[in-house]
């Protein structure tokens, strides 16, 4: 069987899945892994954290220039500045992540013993309001500079999910399945219509990353924005592109999208902040 069969008869699988309704993470893994294997045997697992710069050797050495001086640095530094410094009236950051720093953006997202998916922006909001500080905007800013900073220290490190097991964890897996396989907006394009059936394409001038990988090199500064943003202002952004309805940055169901997606990329390493066009 050729690549390019055995990949169509894949997609048709992946599609079945979503109709079914079925939930079995492991092996939802195991074939969507199989389903890039065969499109694009030329990588390897750990490549595709680099996302279409794994694909287009020409953006790539593009990319790499830019990362040599990097522009979210300023970010970094000032993550670190924000996150070692006390709170006004007592308390740090510090105080709520009891991990070593180097590991701890690696801890996220997990799902609580309530059944919440908690991502590490979340946290870090959750900790502000521990200590009486006001919440920060989880797209950009200030949060994007921590973000970029317990990313940094986490290069690395590898993104290791458990497999979904409680109900908590299964209701928030199948819940970020199935938005990211469900047509939506005016255009009728789901998340998998770009990264999965047509990742390595071209639309417009840029081409389409896969899947697999999407959440390792956040938060990014983005040439577009002009400045950091994190994962959820991304996801944002790709529904106003398919002029679909906006959910807020860490809504439940932007949340439980992060942990679908990262269950799916577990076991590739956290390479963030990063840069992309």
């Amino acid at each position: 069987m050729s690549p390019v069969t055995y990949s169509r008869i894949l997609l048709v699988i992946l599609a079945l899945w979503v109709v079914v309704g079925s939930a079995d993470p492991a092996q939802d893994r195991s074939e969507t892994r199989e389903y890039f294997k065969q499109l694009f045997p030329q990588l390897t697992l750990q490549e595709y954290a680099d996302g279409a710069y794994a694909l287009d050797p020409i953006a790539r050495s593009q990319w790499l220039e830019i990362e040599d001086f990097p522009p979210y640095e300023w970010a970094v530094e000032n993550g670190k500045h924000l996150f070692h410094t006390p709170f006004k009236g007592g308390g740090r950051y510090t105080d709520c992540f009891p991990q070593p720093i180097n590991k701890i953006r690696a801890q996220y997202p997990r799902v609580s013993v309530e059944g919440e998916v908690i991502t590490l922006e979340l946290a870090l909001n959750q900790c502000r309001q521990k200590f009486q500080q006001p919440m920060l905007d989880y797209r950009r800013g200030e949060m994007a500079a921590l973000s970029a900073y317990l990313a940094y220290l986490s290069r690395g490190e590898m993104l290791e999910m458990k497999t979904p097991s409680s109900e908590g964890e299964m209701k928030s897996y199948t819940a970020g399945k199935q938005f990211y396989y469900q047509r939506r907006g005016q255009l009728n394009f789901s998340c998998a219509s770009c990264h999965v059936q047509s990742a390595g394409k071209r639309l417009r001038a840029d081409m389409l990353s896969p899947m697999l990988g999407q959440v390792t090199h956040f938060p990014v500064y983005s040439g577009v924005w002009h400045e950091m943003g994190t994962l959820h202002r991304r996801f944002i952004g790709c529904l106003e592109q398919i002029r679909a309805p906006v959910f807020h940055a860490q809504s439940e169901q932007l949340r439980a999208l992060e942990y679908y997606l990262s269950f799916m990329s577990s076991g590739i390493k956290l390479n963030g902040p990063a840069y992309r066009k």
